[in-house]
């Protein structure tokens, strides 16, 4: 860093810079070194519907939460997501700050560039963006998977004879690829709209659930059913089940960064990104842990929800008893899940046009495009699908490589809200960070500390197998799947890592817009 706060100017003698610029908004993008290039479309309440849909925590919890019932019962299951939960918001207030000091569409590894040493903010930059990417790109991918395969589970339980082969479940993967992403081109200037309203349908979608899981239950358990310890069937002793359950239920929480990618569409940025990614927090919260909780007390059969191959669906239908009743929830959870994509496209090409504008692309200055007519950019969205369509193919040779790359990618998110953070915390808070809108003091402290030693945490105990013994077909590809991509991510920078540049920042531009 080229320059410290400490050696800023007055604010009367930088005031007069913040007028030369039509907005505040244009000022606080030029402090950052860049132009701003993107029309400002997305209001507040269209920002929190683009977050939450991309989270979509009570969604989450449904596909997945029969993991946990077999790491530790129901106990495991309802406070599991309580406490990633309250894990993830600890990660999220502390990025959250960096969003108020620095927002941009670039995100952490534009935090990395501007907080971090000189000698190693263009080498840990490059690699947070890589990870950054390569985490979108991979979730999305996940995304995809979880449409396709609930179409296919549906399919399954209306004819139970129906078994999806792979290349089946390839081509539904490939058209829910072909009808999420047709929005972007179709109708771009409607996307805040669009953001909105699937913010309602998911609200709603909950609703419809949990009033109809209540109505229709004839079995309810005690209160000892989510408080009594149960041993797991997974062959992990139970400190390491609880550990498992707990980062197994952060994927009803990943994603959080996702509202930073369109800080260059919102007004106000540095004041908005704050409320908009803890409002999701909170909108996570009081959906998921509702909904987990009455489905825990609700069911009656555990063996079968364990080994059905649609959890959710298969509890509903234990509590309704009516066929029809579960086929139109499960229709509207699909329809749901499908909304959740829009979004992470936006994101994925919107982080991925951003590392380009700073030359961390191969063939950045094609990537770094904006397509004149529709206003945003095209090529890096492009370029998104493709690689989940190539991506895709891996599913016909392994599915178990498929999910292990995919948990990946959720560690490379998350390693990438951690970099910046540790950074902080190492070097000083007061010699890093700007004026700001939201300034946590010693709590910014706790999250910066806390959320790289999570990591840690989390970096050794995704690769473990999800239980034990292990089998070929059980085994997790996590730990080979981390370092070899990690391995790419160095290739890269000894091939395009000399031509990237972060911006270069004005620090007393910066401080005195974020303060007005």
């Amino acid at each position: 860093m080229s320059q410290t706060i400490s050696d800023q100017k007055s604010e009367s003698d930088v005031q007069g810079k913040v007028t030369e610029y039509n907005t505040l908004d244009e000022a606080v993008l030029r402090a950052q070194g860049h132009e701003a290039v993107l029309k400002r479309s997305f209001s507040l309440l269209s920002s929190i519907g683009f977050a939450f849909d991309i989270t979509n925590s009570w969604v989450g919890v449904l596909s997945n939460f029969g993991q946990n019932l077999l790491y530790g019962g129901p106990p495991l299951a309802v406070w599991s997501v309580l406490i990633a939960c309250f894990v993830q918001w600890i990660i999220t207030l502390g990025l959250s700050e960096l969003a108020s000091a620095f927002p941009s569409s670039g995100g952490q590894y534009h935090f990395v560039y501007i907080v971090a040493p000189s000698k190693s903010k263009r080498f840990g930059a490059f690699v947070t963006g890589w990870m950054s990417i390569l985490g979108w790109w991979f979730g999305t991918c996940s995304g995809l998977s979880l449409v396709a395969n609930s179409i296919l589970g549906l399919a399954s339980f209306l004819h139970p004879q129906f078994s999806p082969t792979q290349w089946q479940t390839y081509l539904v993967y490939l058209a829910v690829l072909i009808i999420t992403v047709i929005p972007l081109f179709a109708c771009p200037k409607w996307l805040p709209k669009i953001s909105t309203g699937a913010l309602s349908l998911t609200i709603i979608g909950f609703l419809t659930w949990f009033i109809t899981i209540l109505a229709t239950r004839d079995h309810s358990s005690s209160g000892d059913y989510i408080t009594k310890p149960v041993q797991g069937t997974s062959g992990w002793n139970p400190g390491a089940a609880w550990v498992l359950g707990i980062i197994n239920s952060m994927y009803a929480f990943t994603g959080t960064d996702g509202a930073i990618h369109i800080a260059e569409e919102m007004h106000r940025p540095g004041a908005a990104l704050p409320r908009i990614m803890n409002m999701t927090m909170v909108i996570g919260l009081v959906t998921a842990f509702p909904i987990i909780l009455v489905f825990m007390f609700s069911m009656s059969n555990m063996t079968d929800v364990m080994n059905a191959r649609w959890p959710a669906v298969e509890l509903l239908y234990q509590v309704s008893q009516s066929k029809s009743i579960t086929i139109g929830l499960t229709i509207l959870l699909i329809v749901i899940y499908a909304s959740n994509l829009p979004p992470q496209w936006i994101a994925s090409g919107r982080l991925a046009w951003a590392f380009a504008r700073d030359n961390g692309m191969p063939y950045s200055k094609f990537f770094s495009h904006i397509h004149p007519g529709l206003g945003f950019p095209v090529r890096t969205t492009l370029a998104s699908c493709v690689f989940a369509s190539i991506y895709g193919l891996i599913y016909l040779a392994s599915t178990s490589a498929f999910n292990s790359i995919i948990t990946s990618a959720i560690l490379f998110l998350n390693i990438s809200y951690a970099i910046p953070q540790a950074i902080v915390a190492f070097r000083g808070r007061s010699k890093t960070l700007p004026n700001r809108v939201l300034k946590l003091g010693r709590i910014g402290y706790v999250c910066n500390i806390f959320a790289p030693l999570w990591i840690i945490i989390m970096c050794v105990l995704v690769c473990f197998p999800p239980s034990l013994p292990t089998t070929v077909g059980s085994m997790n590809y996590t730990a080979p799947i981390i370092v070899g991509l990690f391995m790419a991510i160095i290739v890269f920078w000894f091939v395009i890592g000399k031509q990237f540049e972060g911006p270069a920042i004005d620090w007393e531009l910066l401080s005195v817009s974020n303060a007005t």
